[in-house]
């Protein structure tokens, strides 16, 4: 395969996928990792994607742009398994937080099946509504601007409202891992900042995401490793990842 038609694969399975893998294109193409950076790298001097650890990601010029009813049916599997751990930390009784997530719509459906009784608010309409069939979940809307994108209220006023709350636990999605500054992030500041306001108000935090995200980083920084209780993904990530939480006494669930 020459470069150019390379070049031209790794930019459609981005703009499928949203990021790629050096490990996952190393293998599908038959060259070695060097190489696979070097294209990278190319097409990030193009304007065309952002290099992440491990990876890369699109470009602030090249969104990925998904519906959240796209992105519910994205790795439904991975989702399930990490809203299963998710749900056997939540204890009957609790008052719990579940952020805008989809794997946390997967948790918002088996705390339905569980009946456990639980006082749940989110900033999520999908959750919420979801909740609305339990007759043992007290449900509690935010409320605030909607963000369309999401199916979610995102900024001042729902941060006002999560003011007024103490959560027992809160399970916080995110876009991936800045591994090297010990950050989680996520794609911008009014979510970051409506994410910060559920950390400080809650004794218990936990992010929860598919493995592949400790390979990426969006543009915003709303927690470091040392404000957090956990992460909760579907499997372990490498080695060399594991070594760096467990300095930073992240514990992976």
């Amino acid at each position: 395969m020459f470069t150019e038609e390379r070049l031209q694969k790794i930019l459609e399975e981005l703009n499928h996928n949203g990021k790629v893998l050096v490990k996952d294109l190393s293998e599908k193409f038959h060259v070695t990792n060097d190489c696979i950076r070097k294209d990278l790298k190319v097409l990030e001097n193009e304007g065309k994607l952002r290099r992440a650890y491990g990876g890369a990601i699109l470009s602030r010029d090249n969104p990925l742009k998904k519906e959240v009813s796209d992105r519910k049916l994205d790795n439904i599997k991975k989702k399930k398994i990490v809203a299963q751990k998710a749900q056997e930390v939540i204890k009957e009784g609790e008052t719990i937080f579940l952020d805008t997530s989809s794997t946390n719509i997967c948790l918002a459906e088996l705390l339905v099946k569980s009946q456990k009784r639980l006082t749940v608010v989110s900033n999520m309409i999908d959750i919420v509504q979801i909740l609305a069939d339990s007759p043992y979940i007290t449900a509690i809307a935010t409320g605030g601007v909607l963000t369309r994108s999401v199916n979610a209220f995102i900024g001042a006023a729902a941060i006002d409202v999560i003011k007024n709350y103490s959560f027992d636990r809160a399970f916080l999605g995110t876009s991936g891992i800045d591994i090297v500054n010990c950050a989680v992030t996520t794609y911008g500041v009014e979510d970051g900042l409506t994410k910060r306001a559920v950390i400080q108000n809650s004794r218990h935090k936990y992010i929860v995401m598919e493995k592949d995200k400790f390979y990426f980083n969006d543009s915003y920084r709303f927690a470091l490793f040392n404000e957090i209780d956990g992460i909760i993904t579907d499997e372990q990530p490498d080695s060399m990842i594991m070594q760096i939480l467990k300095r930073n006494e992240v514990t992976l669930y």
